[in-house]
């Protein structure tokens, strides 16, 4: 447990930033996984639905500091090759 004021101020800054952190963390992963299934599933349609939001998503974790612009640019990178084999293989 903190003993100084500022400790304890410090401690309750830290509980709110790890929260709001969590929830951007988990929104983004979540819809990576959507993303990933519906290419998986060669659901052409959903994929390119999903492509853009998934991108915004990404994007705005790692504006919030939740993901390290080398971490996001891998996830981008990575999702959209993923998404060119499958537009690729179905025309």
């Amino acid at each position: 447990m903190p003993n100084t004021q500022s400790a304890k101020r410090q401690l309750r800054i830290n509980l709110r930033r790890r929260a709001r952190n969590k929830a951007i963390k988990s929104r983004t992963r979540t819809f990576i996984k959507k993303l990933r299934k519906a290419i998986e599933a060669g659901d052409k349609e959903t994929a390119l639905k999903l492509y853009p939001k998934v991108m915004s998503e990404i994007d705005r974790a790692i504006k919030k500091g939740v993901f390290h612009d080398n971490k996001g640019s891998r996830y981008k990178s990575r999702l959209t090759k993923k998404l060119n084999v499958i537009l690729k293989a179905q025309g």
